[in-house]
């Protein structure tokens, strides 16, 4: 399940590009807590420790707890953006989250016992359709991602999201079909072309025969007069 964190965050008083990059100047990333039928609360955050977080993985699926002035609030982000040119982070959008919540992320899908597959074992290649899917899932349990076994998996069978077992509370977003999450497709077989194949029989037998031709035996001089 997808752990909690704690940060430690300050007010902040003002608003607009003008207020952003003043926070960025002091070394601190402009923030913002939405949602939950409460007003938005625009904050600022450690810019080392929010670059360390973002970069370490799994950070839109990280619920977090933020203080401020002694205040709690559980969110999760939604959204950063990230300097085009420096790839750090700009700002960061939060939402609150409540008892009882839900929200939507996409959860990785891991593939386990490819090592005895046996469409793999007989040459076959794992097609990923979906590295992630997209799910319901409870705020409080966040799964980090869900497992798709390929251990009874054949040549030209696919695995469909019926197939993975989910963790409780959760569901796929799309549930009108039992889509395909991959798939283990056969060996690659270049087919001969009969035409070309048979042209090429033909200018390897003309090459012998001129060959053999070649090598005959020279005609017998004609006998010396006496």
């Amino acid at each position: 399940m997808a752990e909690t964190t704690t940060l430690t965050a300050t007010a902040r008083g003002g608003t607009g590009k003008g207020a952003a990059r003043s926070t960025r100047r002091d070394g601190r990333i402009p923030a913002v807590i939405y949602g939950g039928g409460d007003p938005a609360e625009p904050i600022a955050l450690d810019f080392r420790e929010l670059n360390k977080l973002i970069y370490a993985g799994h950070f839109l699926t990280t619920i977090f707890e933020i203080e401020i002035d002694g205040r709690k609030q559980r969110v999760i982000p939604r959204d950063y953006q990230l300097d085009p040119v420096k790839d750090q982070p700009l700002h960061v959008d939060f939402m609150r989250l409540k008892p009882g919540a839900s929200l939507r992320v996409e959860v990785p899908v891991h593939f386990v016992n490819q090592d005895i597959c046996p469409g793999l074992k007989k040459g076959g290649s794992l097609n990923v359709v979906r590295h992630a899917v997209a799910m319901r899932v409870p705020a409080d349990a966040i799964p980090d991602a869900i497992v798709a076994d390929l251990a009874k998996l054949e040549i030209a069978e696919s695995l469909h999201i019926s197939g993975i077992p989910l963790p409780e509370g959760c569901k796929p977003v799309e549930r009108d079909r039992d889509f395909t999450v991959a798939t283990i497709v056969p060996p690659v077989v270049v087919a001969e072309d009969p035409a070309a194949a048979a042209a090429a029989a033909a200018a390897k037998g003309g090459k012998a025969a001129k060959g053999g031709k070649a090598a005959a035996a020279p005609a017998a001089a004609p006998a010396k007069k006496k």
